[in-house]
């Protein structure tokens, strides 16, 4: 028994070191079954790895009297079967990102057996420009299954946090204890006062309305599309598409590198949306800013907000300038660092801590957080 700890430990380091180690593979005595996985958990793993050792790209092996070479579909049922879901995703995601084997998103048999997930998502708005055909048909529904995973993670805390915000000058139909409008329904019930028990006999009871149906709020969203800010793209664009939908608001989604694209009209749709933005370029913040302000129809009942690391590729003294004019409008402004729940935060510091001291509210939150705050705004 301690001898075949002892082997398997062995191939347990020799596997992190690789097919280019100076040891080879052991096999265990009296476990052939060990023996085989660990050579099959080697191959797949030299067919991502052993791409750090040279230009082989993982479509051939070398030559020799070895096994028939792997392909990328069949690489892709072997770590099914061999890792567990979590250790999948980890690989799935190295491909793409670490080892551009872009053959997993262009091929649609291949990419139909990707786990739909977050990971893939941004893979797929990165990598979008090399597909083509069917292929694109089958990268917007995994785009939509992840999307409306999202989305539904977060209608219910929108829903809560803003529709719940209680419209106090009109009534309502919503007959729960906590919308009662007592003082109207005080008035409305004089008549009916009992004098000689001193009490009200309440015929009708009044109640406040949960949704604003006139004088909306305006919501502006100004999102930065460079690399860095994929999540908070991507999170950007579900959230306005859940504003839309809500009568109480009225949402400008608007995307900008060096030029500036207004979304509005696409947010009944946020999986074509997504598949419309063009990530990476440079950033000029100043330029959407101006856009933005012309948005501003009535800035005392509108909610500003800007998603971006604050990287700005041409003059900060025009970013600075133009936020001031903004934030003197009265309107509620909102610069985000980071919108999404990982949390991973990099953004110019000292261009953060301008607009703070310049009147804006700075900060890197979570999409729950940004309904809550929106929420507390509009009450």
């Amino acid at each position: 028994m301690e001898s075949r700890m002892k082997q398997e430990n062995v191939n347990r380091w020799r596997l992190l070191l690789g097919k280019n180690a100076a040891d080879p593979l052991t096999g265990i005595e009296g476990y052939e079954e060990a023996s085989f996985a660990y050579g099959e958990i080697d191959e797949i793993l030299h067919y991502l790895y052993g791409r750090e050792y040279g230009d082989e790209r993982g479509y051939r092996r070398q030559g020799g009297q070895e096994g028939s070479s792997l392909t990328v579909p069949a690489w892709l049922s072997k770590i099914r079967t061999i890792f567990p879901k979590e250790t999948v995703e980890i690989l799935e995601k190295q491909a793409l990102e670490k080892y551009n084997m872009t053959e997993l998103l262009t091929d649609r048999t291949v990419l139909e057996k990707l786990e739909p997930n977050m990971h893939l998502l941004k893979s797929i708005l990165q990598f979008k420009g090399y597909m083509k055909g069917e292929v694109i048909q089958s990268a917007k529904e995994i785009v939509r299954k992840v999307v409306e995973e999202i989305r539904r993670s977060l209608e219910s805390e929108i829903q809560t946090s803003i529709i719940g915000a209680i419209n106090r000058q009109k009534r309502g139909y919503s007959k729960s204890l906590k919308n009662l409008d007592v003082q109207r329904t005080i008035i409305k019930n004089l008549k009916n006062y009992d004098q000689k028990n001193k009490r009200f006999i309440l015929d009708q009871l009044y109640f406040h309305s949960n949704v604003r149906q006139h004088n909306k709020w305006n919501i502006v969203i100004l999102v930065d599309e460079s690399g860095s800010m994929l999540d908070s793209v991507i999170y950007s664009a579900v959230m306005a598409s859940i504003f839309s939908k809500l009568a109480a608001l009225k949402t400008h989604l608007v995307i900008f590198d060096t030029k500036v694209v207004d979304l509005s009209s696409q947010l009944e749709d946020p999986i074509d949306l997504l598949m419309s933005v063009q990530l990476g370029g440079g950033t000029h913040i100043a330029k959407a800013l101006k856009y933005g302000n012309t948005l501003l129809e009535n800035p005392g009942r509108t909610i500003f907000i800007l998603v971006s690391d604050l990287e700005e590729g041409y003059s900060m003294h025009e970013m600075y300038r133009t936020s001031q004019a903004i934030i003197d409008t009265g309107c509620k402004f909102l610069v985000l660092t980071a919108l999404d729940f990982a949390g991973n935060v990099h953004y110019n510091k000292q261009a953060a801590r301008t607009l703070s001291d310049m009147g804006a509210h700075v900060a890197a939150i979570t999409p729950n957080e940004l309904a809550q705050w929106i929420g507390k705004i509009i009450r």
